[in-house]
């Protein structure tokens, strides 16, 4: 008597290449080093959160001492989510996420003079709550893809003013970022909005009379607003300046030497101001060691190097731009936070991407490299036969 065949499943094993689920398909389409990078940032995050948070709470004043890790365990999955959620998008769908969250975070700042939450003089939360929300964040991942897409139309000759509504949108930001004031975000928002402006192919000129602006706007910053020019003279070395905060996160990152204090142990990073937010890195430091903070430093270069890499050889305009423009705000703010850590230059109020606390901050990287994810994407006729692409040349 023979056994009888047993009936073929109809349905897919999870993760198998013939899964057709939405999960599935992103799964297997998705780049898979990318996101064990960014994997390998939060976690790490999540594992700074407990060394700082004893000490950060003793500063405060608040009695539970994993308080600050605990909300960062939080958002850390509410990031994870979003992250999943946005890169499982269409490019159409990015870009209306990016139209949604520009007009929703603008309209937010425009009312931030009137209901916002301030604090070290400027006014840049609405405080829902327990939770303060930060539009700032939000907006620079959305007006990157809402530029980039502009270009893109403007590039196709068929009446589109892509490059005055992309400029439009870019100065209308920086003008409500300047009044909260926050000179950082300004300065992050202009550099992710000028690499757009230079990968869609813009003549030289144009990118050097960008430059000028730029720089000349900065420069005036100093004059106009006082905190920039107490910041960069403690920078320069002022002998009136007060340096306190750089020089204990300078004594915690020297106190770790090459292997750290180990986990728990660091003693110099209790006398750290915002040793869990901006100056997250030396707590590292001081706890892990410099082998420790290179391997940081080399996830996120290796992060964008690997997503510019990608974006460099989609085909699509609109995409190829977007994506490498997503990843370099990601890579600036990560250096601006590192460089302020090693006194390479003047201290600003900056998060270090999924590892600085900071409930807005991670929600809208996860959001920004959600949406990177979701361009890099495997799609039919989504990357060119060729291993690279050269620059698309939208203004000749």
């Amino acid at each position: 008597m023979t056994a009888a065949t047993p009936h073929a499943t109809s349905y897919a094993q999870p993760f198998a290449r013939t899964d057709r689920t939405a999960f599935g398909l992103w799964w297997w389409t998705v780049d898979h080093w990318l996101l064990g990078g960014v994997a390998a940032l939060m976690f790490l995050g999540v594992a700074l959160s407990f060394a700082s948070s004893p000490a950060a709470a003793q500063r405060i004043g608040i009695d539970n001492e994993l308080h600050f890790a605990i909300r960062m365990c939080i958002f850390s999955g509410l990031g994870a989510a979003i992250l999943l959620f946005s890169s499982m998008m269409s490019p159409r769908g990015v870009r209306r996420v990016a139209f949604f969250t520009f007009a929703v975070s603008i309209l937010i700042m425009i009312a931030l003079p009137f209901i916002g939450h301030s604090a070290k003089g400027a006014q840049r939360w609405l405080q829902l709550g327990g939770f303060g929300l930060q539009p700032s964040e939000f907006v620079k991942p959305a007006l990157v893809v809402l530029a980039s897409w502009m270009f893109a139309e403007g590039q196709k000759g068929q009446g589109v003013p892509g490059v005055s509504i992309a400029f439009f949108m870019y100065l209308l930001t920086v003008g409500l970022l300047l009044i909260q004031p926050d000179v950082g975000q300004t300065v992050l928002t202009t550099i992710a909005f000028g690499a757009c402006f230079f990968m869609a192919g813009v003549p030289l000129r144009w990118i050097l009379g960008l430059g000028v602006v730029a720089v000349s706007g900065l420069v005036s910053t100093y004059f106009l607003f006082d905190h920039v020019a107490q910041r960069v003279q403690k920078f320069l070395g002022a002998e009136a300046a007060d340096t306190t905060q750089i020089d204990r996160a300078s004594d915690a990152i020297a106190a770790g030497g090459l292997f750290g204090a180990g986990p728990g142990e660091g003693v110099m990073k209790r006398h750290v101001p915002d040793l869990h937010t901006d100056f997250i890195y030396s707590v590292g430091a001081e706890e892990y060691g410099l082998l420790f903070s290179l391997l940081l430093i080399g996830l996120f270069a290796f992060v964008t190097v690997r997503g510019l890499y990608k974006a460099m050889r989609l085909s699509d305009p609109f995409e190829q731009v977007a994506a490498a423009g997503l990843f370099v705000l990601f890579a600036q703010q990560a250096f601006i936070n590192i460089a302020v850590n090693l006194n390479l230059i003047p201290t600003k109020g900056m998060t270090l991407p999924f590892i600085s606390y900071g409930g807005s901050s991670m929600l809208a990287m996860g959001l920004t490299l959600g949406l990177a994810l979701a361009l890099t994407r495997k799609r039919p006729g989504a990357y060119a036969q060729t291993e690279g692409l050269a620059p698309t040349r939208a203004f000749q």
